[in-house]
């Protein structure tokens, strides 16, 4: 066998080997298109979840002061029962 047939013979074998590790990679990560799919989809997904999480804490916010107001409000009224309760004594 020449050296041209062999560094041919070795040049086909490299080749397999590197078609054989780039089917392996491939089947690991599956089909690339369908992989940019499903991240573009978790991109969105987390977009949203980041948006529903802002407007809830918005509204906990809102609920918070409400729950304050009504809290002083409770607390003003207390305040004058007992009041008038020390009055008519």
């Amino acid at each position: 066998m020449s050296s041209i047939e062999e560094s041919a013979k070795a040049l086909d074998d490299a080749l397999g080997r590197l078609e054989r590790a780039l089917d392996s990679v491939f089947a690991r990560a599956g089909d690339p298109v369908a992989t940019r799919k499903e991240i573009a989809a978790l991109v969105a997904d987390r977009a949203k979840l980041a948006e529903e999480l802002d407007e809830a804490m918005a509204r906990e916010q809102e609920l918070q002061a409400l729950a304050d107001e009504a809290s002083s409000a409770l607390g003003s009224a207390i305040d004058e029962v007992r009041a008038a309760l020390e009055r008519d004594a």
